[in-house]
């Protein structure tokens, strides 16, 4: 059975928020346009997207925004340009950074520019790891939080000592915000705060906002005309934007505002898996509204207890996992939303205590076969 057809019929899921059908989303799509009387822009001329980039832009502290189609063309653009204008195409990224491991060697083969990974994959970088490198750099690429490792952010210091490192330095600062509304929770501190010091920052309109698809490019208004031209040049030039930006847009506040209360329920989240210490979180104590688990048992069999839990019990714990760095492990991701925030603490620990048993049942299998 498909996952989708096996997660539907759950009435406890774990991750994220509720997916509403297609059918469910376009009618909401349908009456928030009749609502707000909006037209479709053309080639992204239209008072619907033009405001929308100009509160998200005000959102962050940038003096412009963009949509574009995707994040992964965003990024290696902003990335392209702010190292060109720096006369260096060497950019710096984390090991875990998404463009060396989700995007096909993009910035490779469509010649962007030269990546050097630079600091520990297991954690954020500090400024000893840029200070380390010998080259002259053009550009720096920053994920704040790093989903990859959990949802860790680079601490508070840490950062602003990066920004004065680059900032001293005439390298191109560039955040990966996918996450970045999901940080501020965990900083303390507002979504411009964060931004302030990066010369260009993206972020999501699907991810944490829920968007269809598509990103914004930020930075100043010279950076984000010539991004968008090149946007063009890569075919990301969609005749008609709206679709994407009617739904980010219908419920972009409403998201934004839930953040805090995502991060409390991360929280108790934490507290949760206390009571079983065989399901190991990372990072220790929460820094934004996700975690990743270490599971004592390999990726198979953790995707057997999932389907199993969603037969028997109607509960769906995680979407994907991974192969652990170890043996008989794995890792699974929880992005906590709108699923978690309107669950009862006691579902939530019924469904842990149910997790916790059959994972240790098939860790118990496992050991038996080796020995």
């Amino acid at each position: 059975m498909p996952d989708t057809d096996l997660q539907r019929r759950c009435q406890t899921i774990f991750p994220g928020h509720r997916q509403p059908r297609p059918a469910e989303l376009f009618a909401a799509m349908a009456a928030w346009c009749e609502e707000h009387d909006v037209d479709h822009d053309v080639y992204g001329n239209g008072a619907l997207i033009q405001d929308f980039e100009r509160k998200v832009a005000v959102l962050l502290g940038f003096e412009a925004a963009v949509f574009c189609i995707s994040g992964t063309m965003a990024q290696v653009t902003a990335l392209r340009l702010g190292a060109d204008d720096r006369g260096s195409r060497l950019v710096a990224l984390h090991p875990t950074s998404h463009i060396l491991n989700h995007e096909r060697s993009n910035y490779q083969l469509l010649d962007h520019f030269q990546a050097l990974s630079v600091g520990d994959r297991h954690r954020p970088w500090v400024e000893a790891d840029l200070a380390a490198v010998p080259d002259r750099l053009g550009a720096v690429g920053l994920e704040i939080p790093m989903r990859e490792i959990g949802g860790q952010l680079t601490d508070w210091d840490e950062l602003e000592a990066i920004k004065r490192h680059c900032r001293t330095r005439g390298i191109h600062l560039h955040m990966d915000g996918a996450r970045l509304w999901e940080a501020a929770a965990g900083y303390g501190r507002n979504a411009a705060q964060i931004a302030a010091g990066f010369d260009s920052v993206y972020v999501s309109l699907y991810k944490g906002i829920g968007g269809l698809g598509g990103a914004m490019l930020l930075g100043s208004r010279p950076f984000v005309d010539r991004c968008a031209e090149w946007f063009r040049r890569q075919g990301g030039n969609v005749i008609h934007r709206s679709p994407y930006i009617v739904a980010a847009a219908m419920g972009f506040d409403a998201r934004l505002a839930a953040m805090p209360a995502y991060f409390e329920r991360t929280r108790f989240l934490y507290q949760a898996l206390g009571a079983y210490p065989e399901l190991r979180a990372n990072p220790f104590a929460p820094q934004a509204n996700m975690l990743h688990i270490h599971l004592p048992v390999d990726r198979e069999r953790a995707l057997a207890v999932r389907d199993a839990l969603a037969r028997e019990h109607g509960i769906w714990m995680f979407n994907r996992a991974v192969h652990g760095a170890l043996p008989a492990s794995s890792v699974i991701e929880i992005y906590v939303g709108d699923n978690l925030l309107s669950m009862s603490d006691d579902s939530v620990r019924e469904a842990l205590r149910l997790f916790a048993a059959a994972l240790a049942a098939n860790a118990k299998m496992t050991d038996s076969s080796t020995t």
